[in-house]
């Protein structure tokens, strides 16, 4: 077998700053694929910046609470496959089609009770569910592991080295990240952090990395033209 990995980036279209470092880890870096949250501000600007980006694989980052923790109840399932639905539907009008992969914000979908509705929605798509595919996921690049304590080691090119090295198996592997910039249209616990995770995944030692394991780097559009007979 082969060793498979998708660098994807969750967030796209929350703000301009992060629009533009999305794009920027992609264009210059190792970022194959991004989650569009619908819900965010510079969502029409991140659809836009898109159409420059043909590699670049999109999915819906299904998104209920923001990072202002907006009022939603996730205890009302029947709330929950509505908004399911919509933000599906807003996502295809947006971008003329479905996304490549599902996911969401602060990984909502894989609470134990929400992740029945996911799943069924999800299925007749015939696209990845993040941690219910084949794709084993893994987020480790992550540079808050304590709340509101920063550690830039934890999104540095040596830790992601060591994780290219000790976890991307044979098969499909997809590592999540959430490179960015500040900008006015968006506030976060997790921001400055973005910045670095940026140079991180544009540093050309990365992909030397990659090509020493023989790590195939891969968008989601690969992964379902794999599974197509």
């Amino acid at each position: 077998m082969s060793k498979y990995l998708i660098i994807n980036a969750d967030d796209f279209g929350a703000s301009v700053g992060l629009n533009r470092g999305i794009v920027e880890a992609h264009t210059h870096g190792v970022v194959t694929s991004t989650s569009l949250m619908v819900t965010g501000r510079a969502v029409h600007e991140a659809v836009t910046l898109s159409r420059d980006c043909p590699e670049l694989s999109i999915g819906l980052h299904w998104d209920v609470w923001g990072e202002e923790e907006r009022a939603f109840d996730i205890s009302n399932l029947d709330a929950v496959r509505d908004e399911v639905r919509r933000q599906i539907d807003v996502f295809d009008h947006l971008l003329g089609r479905l996304p490549t992969h599902i996911d969401s914000h602060y990984h909502l979908h894989r609470r134990a009770e929400l992740l029945p509705v996911f799943q069924e929605l999800v299925a007749p798509l015939g696209v990845p569910l993040r941690g219910a595919s084949p794709v084993h996921f893994i987020g480790g690049f992550y540079a808050q592991w304590e709340w509101q304590v920063t550690n830039l080691e934890y999104v540095s090119v040596p830790t992601l080295q060591r994780m290219l090295s000790n976890e991307v198996h044979d098969g499909w592997t997809e590592f999540s990240c959430h490179p960015g910039y500040a900008s006015p249209d968006f506030t976060s616990v997790y921001l400055h952090e973005r910045a670095a995770e940026v140079q991180t995944l544009t540093n050309p030692c990365i992909k030397q990395t990659m090509t020493d394991l023989h790590i195939h780097l891969v968008n989601y559009a690969a992964y379902r033209a794999h599974q197509t007979p």
